[in-house]
């Protein structure tokens, strides 16, 4: 396979665009087609129509005009594999089969089981191709979780998701194939993979212009490690960043090195910065290439992130204010780290410019999306949220739950405006009460003042989670 890179710069978008079809006759003969582009620990506060006001993202920023933004989605949960294991099959953190990022070596991360019922599956039963790009994480190669072997027609990215610290691999694969990068071999930063990845993206979309198809982008922006290529997206913040604080890691003589972990950065900031803005473009490229085919009316896309903004690398989330308002970051159970940003669009049928505080969460797109799709889903933990989509009322959730199992383990649930966290679930738990409502930065404990809501979230909190012999709060 011959790899090629996406060209990044704005000349390409208009390019891309340049020779639009008409969409009407060709929205009226097939099912919708589902793009889910997902950011890898971008924080809520990232992008300029969630309040950020140093990283540029205009391409996000105009999708949202031409849709909704929803201010009260949130993720699987606050770390990657298990996120997107809620999100593939539509069931909580507590419920659903991979929980936690649990390594295989030398590569790969637990394998979601054979025969488990995901979106992907769900979109073959009603016709659909299928199509993942960026970074997997569920399953070894040619393990039972590989994507090949999980209803994904097509997969090029990172197979492990501990692999995907590195910008610069010595492989990615198609499929089961492993596509050596040889502009990066004995250490050279020759082909940056991401780059690579949404030149495939964008040629998925091509060769399945004629079918419906559902588009899986799990990009690895921004996640550290903090390197980017040196072009205007990265020299447009020249200056821009007095505190930068260089970040020495993991480089060429590191027993690490291209394997989990981060390379050194003088400027971690400005690195970070252009990596939400490359993550922009990706956006705006996806967007005008479905222009270009004539698909956009008939394309439901999504943009959202894994979980709250990330420390490593050398990257300090609250120079940016990535977590909006909210307290907590990757890894806590606090808004931060769980509420995320949402644009929805799909143009002549959701408002444009709209804003939805509708309380939803990833487990919620598998019923959504087979709404969409025509198809009746097993039974889950979500709800489809289409009446939501075009503005009707819709019943929510009675509550929410999380899980997470790392750092002597934390769960919590929320029930309307009443949130409840559970630390040190290993060991000598404490309980937290929060009115998000009152108090969206949960600065107020409220345990000893509400007793009666503090042991009905208690009863929801103990008797949500399936037990599990591989997630048992370590």
């Amino acid at each position: 396979m011959k790899i090629k890179t996406a060209v990044i710069s704005a000349a390409s978008l208009a390019a891309i665009s340049a020779c639009n079809t008409s969409e009407t006759e060709q929205s009226e003969q097939r099912k919708p087609n589902i793009v889910f582009i997902v950011a890898d620990d971008l924080g809520y506060g990232d992008i300029g129509c969630f309040g950020q006001e140093t990283i540029l993202t205009p391409h996000i920023d105009a999708l949202a005009e031409a849709g909704v933004r929803f201010t009260q989605s949130y993720s699987g949960t606050t770390v990657s594999a298990p996120s997107r294991a809620c999100l593939l099959t539509g069931l909580h953190s507590g419920h659903t089969p991979i929980r936690g990022n649990f390594e295989i070596f030398p590569e790969g991360q637990m394998s979601i089981p054979e025969g488990t019922y995901t979106l992907f599956q769900m979109f073959k039963d009603a016709g659909y191709a299928t199509g993942a790009f960026g970074k997997w994480g569920l399953g070894a190669p040619k393990s039972e979780g590989a994507p090949e072997n999980q209803s994904v027609d097509e997969f090029f990215g990172y197979n492990c998701q501990r692999l995907s610290h590195s910008y610069y691999p010595d492989y990615l694969y198609h499929d089961s194939t492993r596509i050596t990068l040889k502009a990066n071999a004995e250490a050279h930063n020759g082909t940056y993979a991401p780059d690579t990845i949404q030149y495939e993206t964008l040629r998925f979309i091509e060769e399945h212009k004629d079918e419906p198809f559902f588009l899986f982008v799990p990009c690895i922006l921004p996640h550290a490690e903090l390197i980017v290529p040196n072009d205007s997206l990265f020299t447009q913040y020249d200056g821009s960043f007095t505190e930068e604080n260089p970040f020495t890691g993991c480089d060429k003589e590191c027993e690490s090195f291209r394997k989990g972990g981060y390379c050194s950065q003088d400027h971690p900031l400005q690195t970070y910065a252009a990596m939400v803005s490359r993550f922009d473009l990706y956006v705006g490229q996806i967007v005008e290439k479905l222009k270009s085919e004539g698909l956009f009316d008939n394309t439901l896309i999504v943009v959202t992130s894994d979980n709250g903004p990330h420390w490593e690398g050398g990257n300090n989330p609250d120079v940016f204010k990535s977590n909006g308002i909210y307290r907590g970051y990757k890894r806590d159970l606090y808004e931060g780290g769980i509420r995320v940003p949402t644009i929805m669009v799909w143009n002549g049928k959701i408002e444009s410019n709209s804003k939805s505080d509708f309380m939803f969460t990833f487990w919620d797109y598998l019923p959504t999306f087979a709404e969409i799709a025509g198809i009746e889903p097993p039974k889950t933990d979500g709800i489809s949220i289409v009446p939501t989509l075009f503005g009707q009322q819709q019943e929510g959730h009675d509550y929410l739950y999380f899980e997470f199992q790392e750092l002597g383990g934390r769960q919590c649930v929320r029930k309307g405006d009443w949130k409840l966290i559970k630390l040190n679930v290993s060991t000598e738990p404490i309980y937290e009460l929060y009115n998000i409502n009152d108090d969206p930065t949960e600065s107020h404990d409220l345990s000893d003042a509400n007793p009666e809501m503090l042991n009905e979230l208690k009863t929801l909190l103990e008797n949500e989670r399936t037990a599990d012999p591989n997630w048992e709060f370590k």
